[in-house]
């Protein structure tokens, strides 16, 4: 399987904005904006999180991941909080997915927590200056899309590993070598 790039992660957010902002134009005839705006918020993490399931190389859970994810929706539905919240339950399912299927790191997904916040922030400043949603979501998912630049993994002492590994396989030998010499005498 190939890894994630970010042009592909340029390219999704070009899709992902564009077919939202035409959906927008299409549909408010038909929804209130208020109901609009949840629902293509929804479809859009949705349309989001199966693009990150497809890139993972983890095939365990995405049954399970999606389930959680359409009943925390569906309770963001039910409560209706202020549309703040409501990004927020959204942002935080993409945060979660991609740590569960990205990063072996606590330090990893946190730095992916922090470009959430970032991109949320870049979001809501092109909202207010713009009052354009194609900008808007185009600057959010694009933002979205450095999360390839994340190391997987990060640890300290990842060189140390094989070296403790070779020291104990000789402490053992040796071990293994006086407690022979020992029963033989």
């Amino acid at each position: 399987m190939k890894t994630t790039t970010f042009l592909e992660g340029v390219f999704v957010a070009l899709i992902i904005s564009f077919v939202s902002s035409i959906l927008l134009l299409v549909l408010s005839s038909l929804f209130s904006g208020s109901v609009l705006i949840h629902l293509l918020i929804s479809g859009m993490t949705l349309a989001y999180l199966v693009y990150l399931l497809s890139r993972s190389k983890e095939r365990i859970g995405r049954v399970v991941v999606i389930t959680a994810w359409l009943i925390g929706v569906f309770s963001l539905w039910i409560a209706w909080p202020p549309l703040t919240l409501f990004i927020l339950g959204h942002l935080i399912s993409i945060w979660l997915v991609r740590s569960l299927y990205f990063y072996s790191s606590l330090v990893s997904s946190l730095m992916d927590l922090a470009l959430n916040a970032f991109s949320i922030a870049i979001a809501f400043s092109v909202a207010s200056h713009t009052n354009s949603p194609f900008l808007t979501l185009w600057c959010f998912f694009l933002t979205q899309a450095l999360f390839v630049m994340i190391p997987k993994s990060i640890q300290s002492s990842a060189s140390d590993t094989p070296k403790n590994e070779a020291d104990f396989q000789q402490s053992y030998r040796a071990a293994q070598a006086a407690v022979r010499q020992l029963s033989t005498k």
